[in-house]
């Protein structure tokens, strides 16, 4: 079940938003280099935090209905922007297990990272519909 997200801009800041999501609310924004205030985290910087959440919350699904001793997940994620390559972004996900885990758990659960619903998403590609509401 996904929750509406809704992005609205704040006064005081060229590019600076916030994020609604059900009771959560949180600051988005640009870096200084790109003329925002670096209040928040940039957009692409969200779609790979939605990228390691979502990485770490599939092993742990995962582990869990395997019975195994996973004791913690550290996602850590790198964009590269590459001009003239297709495609033109490259994610680096390193994952680190915790955990009294074998070389066959470890090999399986950095696999499993590849199936969590945002990677699919991401490598897959999104149909995404845009209109506008009046008011």
């Amino acid at each position: 079940m996904s929750r509406t997200v809704v992005v609205r801009t704040v006064p005081g800041g060229k590019f600076s938003n916030e994020v609604s999501v059900g009771g959560h609310r949180f600051p988005a924004d640009e870096g200084e280099e790109l003329g925002g205030n670096d209040r928040g985290a940039a957009p692409f910087e969200l779609v790979m935090a939605g990228l390691g959440a979502c990485t770490s919350m599939t092993l742990r699904m995962y582990a869990d209905r395997k019975g195994w001793d996973l004791q913690g997940v550290e996602v850590t994620l790198t964009r590269t922007q590459r001009e003239g390559v297709a495609p033109e972004n490259e994610i680096r996900r390193e994952i680190r297990l915790a955990g009294d885990l074998d070389a066959e758990q470890r090999r399986r659960l950095v696999e499993i990272a590849s199936k969590c619903p945002v990677h699919k998403a991401l490598a897959g590609g999104v149909a995404i519909t845009t209109a506008e509401i009046p008011g």
